[in-house]
This record gives C-alpha cells, structure tokens and sequence, in this order.
C-alpha cells in the first residue's frame, strides 16, 4: 500500500515537472533567459576590456615616469578585470607586470602562474603563451635561482622561434648548468634569429679554443733562442 502511495507521488511529481516545462517552452522563458544571461556576459566581458585598456595605458605610463601611483593603478585596474572574468589570461599578465615594475616580483610570477594555468593559458594565442612563458622565466630566474625556467623556455621558443631574447636566457641556463655543447647550439639559434645580438655572439666567442701560433714560429723562436745562447757562451 504504502509502496503503491509513493509511486502515485512520483508520478504525480512526473506529471507537475512536465506541465512546468511546457509552460515555460511555450512561453519562450528559456531563450528570454539565456539570452539575459548572454547579454549580462557581453556587458561583463566589454567592461573587463575597458579596465584593461585603461590599465595598459597606466603601466605604458609608469615605464616612463617616476611616479610609483602609476604602477598601483594599473594594477587595480588589473584586478578589476580579473574580477569580471577571472578566465582571461591576459587581465593576470597585465597585472603581473605591474607588480614586477613595483619590485614584487614573487607576486608577479604568482599572477603569471594563474594566467599560464589551464583554465586560463587557452584564452592565450601561441605567441601570447611564448612571451608569457619568456616572462615568467625572466621572474623565476630572479626569483628562485631559475627553478623550472629551463622548461619554460624551451617551450618559449617551441611556440615562437623568432625572440632572440628567449635563446639567449635558454643558453645563459644552460651554462650555469655547465652544458656547454648545449648553450653553444642555442647562441647560434639566437644569432639566427638576431645576427647582431651581441649577447650571443660574446658567448660563442668565448667558446671558440684559444688560436695557437704556427709550428714553424715555435720551432722559429726555439732555434733563435738556442743560437742566441750559443754566441753569449762565445
């Protein structure tokens, strides 16, 4: 009986939730409300970018001047964004770089962190990504003696070959991790990409061995010294 009661209930449930569908189909209530929702996103995503542009305008701002309230409000502006869509990594690079231009470089490579995160790395162009990874490298060299920016650089230059930069930081990691053979071949790649980057081209001289004197001078000198004995002995 009392099984048979709670059927009749779940039926009765069945029958409300259908009504209640239809109802709301008929009505177009769905399509009204998904398209409030896509409208509140588009006003979310168009204010987002207005912080952003304002904060990107503040930090060009703060790299030419002396004025540290600058770097602060790109940085707020930052956050602003970030608070209307957290998923946009390029609102958490603005933001870390106006950190680093106020010397907080662990909280800078914090904000790189979540801008390479899963969640929002892919809202990043491959060159995007490449000099993002390239920053962060920068950071982590300053910051933690370089822990994980070998990867990062490699995966840099991976997305984007052409930042002569990104090669020279690769093969400066190299050296300090004594793989000479390694850092040579990428100083090359990077005086490739950039013939006149003297960064590479001082390091691959101080590769090269060291040029020796031809033979017949040695021989030459040896005979000149040995003649000269012999008349000072006369």
């Amino acid at each position: 009986m009392e099984e048979q009661m709670w059927k009749d209930l779940l039926l009765q449930a069945a029958i409300i939730l259908i009504a209640v569908f239809m109802f709301l189909f008929i009505h177009s209530i769905p399509q009204k409300l998904f398209s409030k929702l896509r409208l509140l996103s588009r006003r979310s995503n168009l204010e987002a970018k207005r912080h952003f542009v304002l904060g990107a305008q503040l930090l060009s701002q703060a790299r030419s001047s002396s004025d540290s309230s600058l770097a602060q409000r790109a940085e707020a502006e930052a956050d602003r964004s970030i608070s209307l869509d957290p998923k946009d990594a390029a609102y958490h690079i603005l933001k870390a770089l106006a950190l680093e231009l106020q010397g907080f470089k662990t909280s800078a490579l914090d904000s790189l962190d979540v801008a390479l995160s899963p969640l929002a790395a892919k809202s990043l162009t491959d060159g995007e990504r490449a000099e993002a990874l390239f920053k962060r490298a920068e950071l982590r060299m300053a910051v933690i003696d370089g822990g994980g920016a070998v990867e990062d650089l490699v995966e840099s230059v991976r997305l984007k070959g052409d930042n002569a930069r990104a090669y020279g930081l690769l093969a400066e990691c190299y050296e300090k991790k004594g793989l000479k053979e390694e850092a040579r071949k990428v100083y090359e790649d990077a005086l490739r990409v950039q013939p006149d980057y003297d960064l590479a081209r001082n390091a691959l001289a101080r590769f090269r061995p060291p040029k020796s004197q031809p033979r017949f001078l040695i021989d030459g000198i040896g005979g000149y010294n040995s003649r000269d004995s012999t008349s000072y002995d006369l």
